[in-house]
């Protein structure tokens, strides 16, 4: 085999390790795990994922995760697209340090804004519902968003725009029907990338919670028995939560390789 083709492929083997050693820990028990090294299971089981597909609490932490995961994807690219749009197009007193500003919100921690968005959601009736923490998540990723579509509509040019409304089209459906289709790429590569954040961020999504909107991630951190946490029920449901963001790649895998080959990523 030639050299040049094996080191990628021995450094892609060596990324797939820990995902595969994650999905062999999934079809152990806690007690084989803990017994020692093994590199396939000596007994096969399926009672980890048969726990999570049966237990309202595992399977319901999945949903409430896709569920404002998903919300907060298709408000942080709305609320980002008249943004980005007006940032490329326009120039106004202040454009540079907005923007600036818009990316220091993304820039902090989210332990800042925890104690926050817990207190004002509590006191307006939203603690622990999806819409919480989406609506926190948007902090992060609206800015990102629009750092992120800015870059692809500052390519298309403005020409574009003035042909458009010379020629009768509104606003509304220049921007719908004309102007997002030259930027399909871009749009794609900010809902992933919102879609991500939301879905791996654990501190806000645990914090603004309690039952009925529970995350997957509060699920997982609470598996502590008296005999110690259940190792191969936490394998299991770390391997469930590669799922989501591999079908999101599968669908905007185009997107992504353009985004990175000319937008701002």
């Amino acid at each position: 085999m030639n050299t040049r083709n094996l080191i990628p492929i021995l450094y892609i083997l060596f990324l797939m390790l820990p995902i595969y050693w994650l999905l062999s820990m999934s079809f152990k028990t806690t007690n084989e795990i803990l017994s020692g090294f093994s590199l396939f299971p000596k007994t096969f089981t399926l009672d980890n994922y048969i726990t999570i597909f049966t237990d309202p609490t595992w399977y319901w932490g999945y949903l409430n995760s896709i569920f404002y995961v998903s919300i907060n994807t298709v408000l942080s690219v709305a609320v980002a697209l008249p943004a980005a749009y007006a940032f490329s197009r326009y120039r106004f007193l202040g454009d540079k340090q907005l923007f600036f500003w818009l990316l220091t919100n993304r820039m902090a921690p989210a332990a800042v804004f925890a104690l926050p968005f817990f207190q004002l959601y509590s006191s307006i009736q939203l603690f622990d519902t999806h819409l919480a923490v989406a609506l926190a998540h948007t902090l992060f990723n609206v800015p990102l968003a629009v750092w992120i579509l800015e870059g692809f509509m500052r390519g298309i040019p403005k020409e574009l725009d003035e042909t458009a409304f010379v020629d009768g089209y509104g606003f509304g459906r220049f921007f719908v029907v004309i102007f997002l289709p030259n930027i399909k790429a871009g749009v794609g590569v900010a809902a992933f990338f919102c879609f991500m954040f939301s879905w791996v961020e654990m501190l806000l999504a645990k914090t603004l919670t309690a039952v009925e909107a529970k995350p997957i991630a509060a699920v997982m951190t609470r598996t502590a028995s008296s005999a110690g946490y259940e190792l191969g029920l936490l394998a299991a449901a770390g391997a469930l939560t590669i799922i989501p963001g591999a079908i999101v790649i599968w669908f905007v895998r185009n997107y992504i390789a353009r985004g990175f080959a000319l937008g701002r990523v």
